[in-house]
């Protein structure tokens, strides 16, 4: 506990940014800069300001933290924590601290994210869903930002397909935003986990957002966009996933659509054209290992039973019926093997064969 209060601290320090607090942790731990006097802390670069927050920290505001993170499935990670996401840490500015609801454990699985347009089109909100159902289907954990539209669709596709999602936040955890997902949101603390670099009592600002794009695109090996304008904030999280070297891929859609311009910018600037799922998971294979050999500890690797079988496979039936033939040459295996695997399935509830081939069973 002595520990987190020393991050808190930290934390709340006015004027630290992330990359600022990445290089002083360079040289110094949390609980040495409290120690510190006052002309150690100015001889380090500390204002004023700063220096009578570290001798005269705002505990109120701190056991008010304290309070929040000792009730059930409520977490804060410390940047130092063996349970902070690995891909996070690498950013350029990784939040010190990340207030989690729900299964921290969904932290440190593969994730892929999806992002777009909050006024997103019939098609686009379909596309969301259903990709989203084919990353759960291989193993993948879906991550957006909760927003109406695709954001919405993308949790929804990855819960009710039977899969994990995370939702990362602008505010803090106790000021659900927008309001009309918070049934979504407590959905998602029980298959998935709500996460925010924000203390859990602030309340969204539209500062906020950019910086927990950044969030977003560092938890994944990947980030989707569905649908986005010229100046979407999709485009950002698309922009800060290039800079911490990850995949950017991008639907395309209708050339005189507005939601279109924004992936179709992407796709000129390089991003990967996605039609299937098949598209992205040529591309995200080498952060995925890097992901899973990072937290090989049995204590967080996800139980067998939870595994979904034949999950290429799944990938290629969606809620629309598939063909046998098609499902197997997107899959890139024999149709003798796909039939058998689809029997498998189908016994198991997964898949339901329907005339013209077969589609996703919906689950939970």
């Amino acid at each position: 506990m002595t520990a987190l209060v020393d991050w808190l601290v930290l934390a709340s320090a006015p004027g630290l940014g992330g990359v600022r607090i990445s290089r002083i942790l360079e040289h110094v731990t949390p609980s040495s800069l409290r120690a510190m006097s006052a002309e150690e802390l100015t001889g380090i670069g500390m204002t004023p300001r700063q220096v009578s927050h570290f001798r005269q920290p705002p505990m109120a505001k701190i056991d008010r933290c304290l309070r929040w993170a000792s009730q059930p499935g409520q977490t804060i990670l410390t940047l130092d924590s063996s349970h902070y996401p690995a891909l996070l840490k690498e950013i350029a500015s990784p939040p010190p601290l990340l207030f989690v609801r729900g299964e921290p454990h969904w932290l440190l699985q593969p994730q892929l994210a999806i992002v777009g347009s909050r006024s997103a089109s019939i098609d686009g909100r379909e596309a969301a869903y259903e990709f989203a159902a084919a990353l759960v289907a291989a193993e993948y954990v879906v991550t957006s930002g909760l927003a109406l539209g695709v954001d919405g669709q993308a949790h929804y596709g990855a819960l009710k397909n039977g899969g994990a999602t995370v939702a990362v936040l602008g505010s803090g955890l106790d000021r659900i935003y927008p309001a009309k997902h918070r049934e979504l949101a407590s959905l998602i603390t029980q298959q998935g986990a709500l996460v925010s670099e924000f203390w859990p009592d602030e309340s969204p600002r539209p500062q906020n957002f950019p910086r927990r794009n950044r969030v977003i695109s560092g938890l994944s090996v990947g980030v989707l966009v569905i649908e986005a304008a010229q100046k979407s904030g999709s485009l950002i999280t698309a922009r800060y996933a290039l800079e911490q070297g990850r995949e950017v891929f991008a639907l395309p859609g209708p050339i005189h659509y507005p939601g279109s311009r924004g992936c179709h910018a992407l796709i000129k600037n390089g991003a990967k054209l996605v039609e299937t799922p098949v598209d992205i998971f040529e591309e995200v294979g080498a952060l995925t290992s890097c992901v899973k050999n990072s937290h090989s500890d049995e204590s967080l690797a996800q139980p067998e039973n939870e595994k979904l079988p034949f999950p290429a496979l799944l990938a290629n039936v969606g809620s629309e019926a598939t063909p046998v033939d098609v499902v197997a040459e997107r899959s890139g295996q024999p149709v003798q093997e796909v039939m058998m695997q689809l029997l498998e399935l189908e016994l198991l509830g997964m898949v339901t064969a329907v005339p013209g081939g077969y589609i996703r069973a919906r689950r939970g």
